[in-house]
């Protein structure tokens, strides 16, 4: 009797574990589920602001003299005199002398040839008139005075020659005296007085750098050169330039562009410019190497972002907008030009708006956005696991 009665229990048992199994498994399927939060998804964000933004071409130039003379002999003689290295000197004044003596004892030569030719001449011109009233008179035979005629004209031409001789020797005493054609600054003597200085020597004697104005040229595109004569209506008016340290990024002086260059070098397509600076700090210098930069115009009051927000799509330019919710939205964009790290805005945003610039790639529209700190990776990977 006591086998039957230990299994109705045991039946009993099971069958009280399987109706609480039902039960579970019941108010477990029809428990409402629980609403489940997406993550959101963190990035840096801007506002788009309104300003005036100047519109610039970039380029890299070299400074050198406004002119720049390098002084060479044009007679032969002893150097006497050398202007100081390094010294600044108006127009006209003394770079070099060469011994004059030699040539001035030509000049006094030529000068007494052509004094003794022309008491010739003189004499001859006398006779002429001599025998052409004899002549007339039937004195003499008109042979004779025609002869005279061109004796007179003979002494003419020596005279002239004698006068040329003398000219000559007149620019030969100029040329030892070599004066300054420009202001400028005497670089480094090439030669040293004492030397004998020929007019074959290609060396020269000095140099002279006019420095003030500077001189700074620089290579542009083909489209640029475009932009830069619409701006400058052919180059009619200057544009505005300036020039910036490549070193520091500090403006080094601020001048006009002056000159175009008449050509397109085909081999590089781009256009030769020339701008003129002031320069009177004397902080360019001939043969340093600048960044230049030269306003085309500045656009007011218009809609800026940074260039980092702007996407491309398949559809075009777009930026991210953070809207109602922190919610990713999808803008398109039309971008007027880009300037450094700002974009201009021409249509699709306005002043005030919250855009992301960095995070774009794992958004989509719709999602949730968290601004985070600009350095808040750096920061994170700085701290060390605790323990």
């Amino acid at each position: 009797m006591a086998t039957p009665r230990r299994f109705r229990w045991g039946f009993v048992a099971l069958a009280v574990v399987f109706v609480a199994l039902v039960v579970w498994l019941w108010i477990s399927t029809h428990q409402p589920a629980k609403a489940t939060k997406s993550p959101s998804v963190p990035v840096n964000t801007a506002k788009a602001s309104l300003q005036n933004i100047p519109v610039v071409i970039s380029a890299i130039g070299a400074a050198q003299a406004w002119q720049a003379v390098t002084v060479n002999a044009q007679v032969t003689g002893k150097l006497t005199y050398v202007a100081p290295e390094g010294a600044d000197v108006q127009a006209g004044a003394l770079l070099a002398q060469i011994d004059c003596g030699p040539y001035e004892a030509s000049l006094t030569q030529a000068q007494g040839t052509l004094h003794k030719d022309q008491a010739v001449l003189e004499e001859a011109q006398i006779d002429l008139k001599r025998y052409q009233t004899l002549a007339a008179q039937d004195s003499i035979s008109k042979q004779q005075a025609e002869d005279q005629a061109q004796l007179a004209k003979q002494d003419e031409g020596v005279v002239q020659t004698d006068q040329g001789n003398v000219a000559a020797a007149k620019i030969n005493v100029g040329y030892c005296r070599i004066t300054a054609p420009t202001s400028g600054r005497v670089g480094v003597r090439l030669i040293d007085p004492g030397n004998i200085i020929t007019v074959a020597g290609t060396t020269g004697i000095v140099t002279l750098n006019q420095i003030m104005p500077m001189a700074v040229t620089f290579t542009v595109p083909e489209g640029d050169f475009q932009r830069l004569a619409q701006a400058s209506s052919g180059f009619s008016k200057p544009l505005a330039t300036t020039a910036l340290s490549q070193e520091t990024d500090q403006p080094l002086g601020t001048g006009e562009l002056t000159v175009s260059d008449n050509h397109v070098d085909q081999t590089t397509g781009t256009v030769t410019m020339k701008a003129k600076f002031p320069n009177d700090a004397k902080q360019l210098w001939p043969g340093q190497f600048v960044d230049v930069r030269l306003t085309l115009q500045t656009l007011s009051n218009v809609v800026t972002v940074p260039a980092a927000a702007v996407n491309q799509g398949p559809k075009g330019a777009y930026v991210y907008v953070v809207g109602p919710g922190n919610k990713a939205v999808m803008q398109p964009v039309q971008v007027m030009t880009t300037q450094d790290t700002s974009a201009v805005v021409k249509s699709g945003l306005k002043g005030g708006e919250t855009i992301v610039t960095d995070g774009q790639m794992t958004l989509r529209p719709g999602l949730t956005v968290s601004a985070r700190p600009l350095n808040g990776g750096a920061n994170a990977a700085s701290k060390k696991p605790s323990a």
